[in-house]
């Protein structure tokens, strides 16, 4: 493609509608790489578990009798059956499968099998569940596919440093502290590169977010806060909070920085995450990549355990950035078809104000080419 020196190319469509490069990403990217799976908090008490989608595995989270978080294939060691239905659950004391009975400690042991006592050669450790790595961090339990997984100080921590230009800047929010105010999950008809892109950039933000850039006025400009390492858009002037009316909000989290007060930022942590910040709440995204041209997003309003347990009125709050989220991804949906035109065969542009996001193409280049 003929571009000049302030367009660049994009991607090409089929780059977002191809099942053979989506099969891909699921395996070099989305299984090779850290991915958030859910909110700790999800998983109160031993036996409590979540299900999650991750490439092309289904994988199994579980509160330990011990406390711990712990991550498996949702996969029986017997005959391969589905051990979990369903997306959340509790169980009293072994994952039991609805197959053959076979049945397994919190902690992945084969636990007990119909006829178990015939079979003394059978190890309980090797034939018990496949087990995932884990991590935690914000309050997420973060999973990882891959034999040996990259460092996860490196590929995901760092990832806030570098946008924030500090470590210490994201953990001034205390994430893991707050409490959940609200979760809505977005069903999304949409390549998931789509989705990142659209984050990562504002120059449709004056376009589609009359809200946000009445609140955030320096968005209209068209450069996303990710443009510049550290920082922050300053509220406008008549928004008292960060709420769809400018009304106020519920009072700066107890250790944010001066400087970060009346301020948002984004930070996106590849492949799945995007970290909202704001002086009283944080909304993170968890994205699950589901087909070529589907992605489930699911959002939490995150605020200080105190706001949650006075009963708060938390709408207007959750308001604003739902409507982002409603505008972006309907913006997303609407661009999706056009993917598969011969209009983008050989892909787009970028104007100057989303350079950044070549970056990610190449990101996503190189994961793909190993």
């Amino acid at each position: 493609m003929t571009t000049t020196s302030s367009l660049i190319s994009t991607l090409p469509g089929r780059s977002y509608t191809d099942p053979a490069i989506f099969a891909d990403e699921q395996a070099r990217i989305f299984e090779d790489l850290w991915f958030c799976a859910v909110r700790a908090d999800d998983l109160p008490k031993p036996g409590a578990f979540r299900t999650v989608q991750v490439g092309r595995e289904n994988v199994i989270v579980v509160r330990g009798r011990d406390q711990r978080l712990r991550a498996f294939l949702n996969i029986c060691r017997h005959r391969g059956a589905r051990l979990c239905a369903e997306e959340a659950g509790e169980v009293r004391r072994t994952i039991r499968c609805a197959y053959h009975a076979w049945s397994y400690d919190l902690d992945g042991r084969l636990a007990a099998a119909p006829n178990l006592a015939k079979m003394p050669d059978i190890d309980r450790v090797q034939y018990g569940l496949s087990p995932v790595h884990l991590r935690e961090w914000l309050g997420y339990a973060w999973v990882c596919l891959a034999a040996e997984p990259p460092s996860f100080e490196d590929e995901v921590m760092y990832a806030a440093t570098e946008r924030l230009g500090d470590p210490a800047a994201i953990e001034r929010y205390h994430v893991e502290q707050l409490a959940l105010g609200r979760r809505i999950v977005y069903d999304v008809k949409a390549n998931w590169k789509l989705i990142v892109e659209n984050f990562m950039e504002c120059y449709h933000c004056a376009t589609i977010h009359p809200e946000l850039t009445a609140v955030l006025p320096e968005f209209a400009g068209g450069f996303a806060a990710q443009y510049y390492v550290g920082h922050g858009a300053e509220f406008a002037a008549r928004a008292e909070g960060f709420t769809v009316d400018g009304s106020p909000g519920f009072g700066k989290l107890p250790d944010v920085a001066a400087e970060q007060d009346r301020r948002y930022y984004a930070i996106t942590v590849k492949p799945q995450v995007f970290v909202n910040l704001v002086p009283d709440h944080v909304i993170l995204h968890r994205m699950i990549p589901m087909a070529v041209d589907r992605t489930v997003v699911e959002c939490d309003w995150l605020y200080h355990p105190d706001v949650i347990a006075s009963g708060a009125d938390l709408s207007l709050s959750v308001e604003l950035f739902h409507r982002v989220n409603a505008q972006d991804f309907d913006a997303c949906e609407r661009t999706q078809p056009g993917m598969s035109s011969r209009a983008y065969r050989e892909g787009g542009v970028l104007v100057p104000s989303e350079h950044h996001i070549s970056l990610f193409h190449q990101w996503v280049n190189q994961r793909l080419r190993g």
